[in-house]
């Protein structure tokens, strides 16, 4: 596909495919490209992990690009998302007469819509793994099931952050039968003090282990009156490949409960 195409913002982004060299500024947008067209792909964060053979130019950080490498690479295309890189930047690239193409994802159909509009626009068939993701979560796109328990889901301590409202980690969650106490806050990740986590009703406490690294001995001893379940961050706020096994691995964590210590 070419000409100008319009991001999931309402940007225009003049493309002409297929892309050829592209540098991505999210980690989950450079795992799915590298499972799509890996050749493309010459440029991503210090936060791009996936997948782990992963041999391309980093261009330091989502909040903190170095705009000078990333214009020395001479990208088709510049990858990003409206939660993840701060607009400054992406402007700032425009204005050097490189197309960036935002995402803005808060939901799993959004997700698998979203990136299916990513790839097409970059010339590339539709990959397999997005088609295996799809069929993964295919009972549950339709809606949102009733809810078995409330949960809340701190994402970072000192100070305290949980998940709040219009974030794809939430609709996750949903879709896997655990309401978000926090859905209905003004804030998308707010911050709340440890006494109202612990008096706001939840059945169970959420821990990933990213952005914050929550693990056995770090976080459950905070809530004494709430079991715990510790799950992958990865698999809980990524889209790209790995919503394929996403929903076998949160199932079987959110499964695994640590006992309230109190």
């Amino acid at each position: 596909m070419s000409g100008e195409q319009i991001d999931d913002t309402g940007n225009h982004v003049a493309v002409s495919g297929p892309v050829r060299r592209v540098v991505s500024l999210v980690p989950s947008l450079t795992e799915s490209l590298a499972a799509t067209a890996p050749w493309s792909l010459v440029g991503a964060t210090a936060w791009c992990t996936h997948p782990r053979s992963l041999d391309v130019v980093r261009v330091r950080g989502t909040k903190n690009p170095d705009l000078d490498r990333i214009l020395d690479l001479e990208p088709d295309l510049v990858l990003a998302n409206a939660e993840e890189n701060r607009p400054e930047d992406l402007a700032a690239l425009r204005a050097a007469g490189v197309p960036v193409w935002v995402t803005d994802i808060r939901t799993l159909p959004q997700a698998l819509h979203s990136l299916h509009r990513m790839v097409t626009v970059c010339g590339y068939p539709r990959p397999t793994w997005l088609d295996h993701a799809f069929r993964v979560w295919q009972d549950v796109l339709a809606g949102v099931p009733a809810p078995r328990e409330h949960a809340v889901v701190p994402i970072w301590r000192r100070p305290w952050m949980v998940l709040g409202s219009d974030t794809f980690a939430g609709d996750v969650l949903a879709r896997l039968g655990i309401a978000n106490l926090y859905a209905t806050a003004e804030a998308r990740y707010p911050k709340v003090s440890l006494a109202e986590l612990n008096a706001g009703g939840a059945d169970v406490v959420v821990l990933p282990d990213e952005p914050y690294a929550f693990a056995g001995n770090d976080g459950p001893e905070c809530f004494p009156a709430l079991p715990a379940a510790l799950v992958s961050g990865r698999h809980l706020t990524w889209y790209g490949p790995s919503l394929g096994t996403a929903r076998d691995v949160l199932t079987r964590q959110l499964a695994q409960r640590i006992p309230a210590p109190g």
